[in-house]
């Protein structure tokens, strides 16, 4: 049965295996990204020194979201993506390296052509070697980018840690209590009506 299935498949998909597991999936996510209108990808190169146990060759994962479409729609892109794999597994880079897919809704209608040249494309650069000056990591924990994870706000060394600071860097003179420093605001006026209403 194995060789009837590996005619059936062809001898390069062999060499493609699956991400099943959820650390896999987030491993690839501090990789490279590409991203197009049909799809995304993560890629994150492993390095066989650091795990021998590991399997050698491409590993590919599928992630479909609930926003991209109902269930038989999800599973339309998911076969779709599939067969695209197949269809460019010759071409693709035979790496020790992870690669995730996360499909997009112009996913379901596009040409199939197309979808083969997406994934290629996708695969190749997420997969690409580092260059030897490249400072980034090519596996490992990479820094995260995105919102709230910028630097923090230094605090002038004349601050106390409980004094609150401004967007400009200097310290709320009114909560240190030195009372040296910017004028108060004048309070707001109040909601209160000018006279009586009709109703």
């Amino acid at each position: 049965m194995n060789s009837a299935l590996r005619r059936r498949i062809g001898p390069a998909v062999s060499t493609i295996g699956r991400l099943t597991r959820r650390s896999d999936f987030l491993a690839a996510a501090n990789g490279r990204r590409f991203h197009n209108e049909r799809l995304s990808a993560q890629g994150l190169l492993r390095d066989p020194a650091s795990a021998p146990d590991a399997p050698f060759g491409l590993r590919v994962g599928f992630t479909i979201t609930k926003r991209v479409g109902h269930a038989t729609e999800r599973n339309r892109i998911r076969r779709r993506l599939r067969a695209a794999l197949k269809a460019s597994a010759e071409t693709l880079p035979d790496l020790a390296a992870d690669v995730v897919l996360v499909a997009r809704r112009p996913a379901l209608h596009a040409p199939f052509d197309l979808l083969i040249d997406d994934l290629r494309r996708a695969v190749g650069m997420v997969t690409k070697p580092p260059k030897p000056g490249d400072s980034r990591p090519s596996s490992g924990s990479a820094p995260r980018r995105g919102r709230g994870r910028g630097q923090a706000v230094l605090k002038p060394a004349g601050a106390s840690a409980a004094a609150p600071v401004s967007a400009s860097g200097v310290a709320d003179a009114a909560a240190t209590g030195s009372g040296l420093g910017r004028a108060r605001a004048p309070a707001s006026p109040s909601n209160a009506c000018d006279g009586p209403t009709d109703g």
